[in-house]
């Protein structure tokens, strides 16, 4: 069969962030005349504002495809370029990057990159996969970063944080105790990873801190909805070969609250990965930041896995409250039970959603998290 023929570049019009702030308006003149009347002949009698803002700084690309998100892909000299993985990410000239061959560069990020307009808060994020132009003592220049898919994102400073993308699993990581049990930040994750794309695993840590008669209804609670569930306790070794077997061949992030042990799960896991650990305050019960930069680590037995920082709250990004209900995968039999075609799931009458709670067909603690969701309540 004839190869497709290459798409056609043409130049295209796209959207960057502003190179600097609007100049601050004076105001008060009147007022400040009149106090310094002997200024007065020192005070600006014109003042010259620019027109340019938000919607005038496009500038001119060549492109000859687009992501799935519909924004363009700049192109780029292929063959002066390496393909390569980013590992970590901090700030915009500090990318660790490995290559096909397994060489490592630091990598910096093209201004270009960086400045075009995005919803998100990063240019470039640990899981990318980028060509950069290699250049010497092992550093280099990313210059392109191809299309997500994979991603785990949450809001930060009103803007899109994605935590890590390129990623097939994530394992929610929550601890009995020491923090305590918190089964909405659970389905914020999961939501989070359904919108995403990309399989839910559940980790309960600590199991030794708590009573395991317990813990049944909550294993059985996403169980049931086909999430794997893992007790693990990282300091005696318990569950660490099931979880070791989840991991086995995929592209895994551990994400979760500060302080229910991800990074000891994970030197257990692969003993060697010399992973730093904390302990939780015994003023707040809150654990503290051990890991501060998401990083990917290859595994012995095959795959990645990616330890990420603690998060406290978890705000979901880009979805509306219509398609909230979709991100509850038990609720999907029942929505056509409602009577509204736009029920909320909330207040109104007839709603299949709340006649499979009250008939135990659906989770009283999952539909609570949803009503949290959707009233935009923090965990």
């Amino acid at each position: 069969m004839q190869a497709a023929a290459k798409k056609k570049s043409r130049k295209i019009r796209v959207a960057f962030h502003k190179n600097r702030n609007k100049r601050k308006r004076f105001s008060d003149l009147t007022r400040q005349s009149e106090a310094e009347l002997e200024a007065t002949n020192d005070l600006s009698t014109t003042e010259r504002l620019s027109g340019k803002g938000d919607l005038t700084r496009y500038r001119t690309i060549v492109s000859s495809d687009e992501g799935d998100d519909g924004a363009a892909i700049r192109d780029i000299d292929q063959a002066a370029t390496l393909p390569g993985r980013v590992l970590t990410a901090v700030g915009s000239n500090q990318c660790r990057v490995e290559a096909a061959d397994g060489q490592m560069y630091l990598c910096s990020v093209r201004r270009l990159v960086r400045t075009m307009s995005r919803e998100g808060r990063n240019a470039v994020v640990a899981g990318d996969r980028v060509r950069f132009t290699p250049q010497a003592d092992a550093t280099g220049v990313i210059e392109l970063v191809e299309p997500r898919f994979g991603t785990l994102s949450r809001v930060s400073r009103y803007k899109a944080h994605i935590i890590v993308s390129n990623i097939d699993q994530a394992v929610i990581v929550a601890s009995v105790a020491d923090p305590h049990l918190k089964l909405g930040l659970i389905d914020r994750f999961l939501c989070s990873a359904e919108k995403g794309g990309i399989r839910g695993v559940v980790c309960i840590n600590k199991i030794d801190l708590g009573s395991r008669r317990l813990l049944q209804p909550v294993v059985g609670q996403y169980a049931r909805l086909g999430y794997p569930v893992v007790l693990t306790d990282a300091l005696s070794g318990e569950g660490i070969p099931e979880l070791r077997r989840l991991l086995r061949g995929r592209e895994t992030v551990f994400t979760g609250q500060s302080g229910v042990g991800k990074s000891s799960l994970l030197n257990a896991v692969q003993p060697g990965l010399w992973r730093r650990t904390g302990e939780v305050s015994s003023d707040t019960n809150k654990g503290r930041h051990t890991t501060r930069v998401t990083e990917l680590l290859r595994l012995d037995a095959g795959g990645w896995v990616v330890d990420t920082p603690g998060i406290r709250t978890l705000q979901l990004w880009d979805i509306v409250k219509e398609e909230l209900e979709g991100l509850f995968i038990e609720f999907r039999p029942f929505v056509h039970a409602c009577r509204f075609p736009d029920c909320t799931h909330t207040h109104e009458q007839n709603c299949g959603i709340k006649h499979g709670v009250a008939h135990g067909l659906i989770s009283p603690l999952r539909y609570d998290s949803y009503l949290r969701i959707f009233n935009g309540d923090e965990t």
